[in-house]
């Protein structure tokens, strides 16, 4: 799935670093548990989500490493910045996941982060590792398609 956000969706993150990175696959919506000061911060487009990824412990899927920005004028309330976050899936999709986890060694990372109808979500996929000529083969594609627009453009 594209970066780009639909017509009913705000986009706030995405992780242009899995891409490159992961093979993708198996992109599902959960929803994310957090608290007032760090809803304001997302709905002000402030997050990272570069180096996080998600894991599951006790049936229940967590996020780590999520950076979402302390918001300014929240004052002495605020919330720690890359503290743990619960993601909202159903315990059948959660036992796909960790399923897929442990028997193919895949690993469950964050595509995207953006608002729907007001609530915040995230975009997560099965991601298997690349190897390094793998991401050789990425770069080369990524600059064939250059050049050949650039020679398109060119022409005309």
């Amino acid at each position: 799935m594209k970066a780009e956000s639909l017509p009913n969706e705000k986009l706030i993150a995405s992780n242009r670093k899995a891409h490159f990175n992961y093979f993708l696959s198996e992109f599902q919506e959960a929803g994310i548990e957090l608290v007032g000061s760090e809803i304001k911060a997302l709905r002000m487009g402030h997050c990272s989500i570069d180096d996080s990824y998600v894991i599951i412990k006790n049936c229940q899927a967590y996020i780590l490493n999520m950076n979402i920005p302390l918001f300014q004028e929240n004052g002495i309330f605020s919330h720690d910045p890359v503290r743990t976050r619960k993601l909202l899936l159903h315990k059948s999709q959660i036992l796909k996941l960790d399923q897929a986890v442990a028997r193919e060694g895949y690993s469950i990372i964050p595509a995207r982060v953006y608002l729907k109808k007001g609530m915040c979500k995230v975009q997560i996929a099965l991601g298997k590792g690349k190897k390094n000529w793998d991401k050789r083969q990425a770069i080369k594609d990524r600059e064939d398609k250059i050049n050949m627009a650039k020679a398109i453009k060119k022409s005309y």
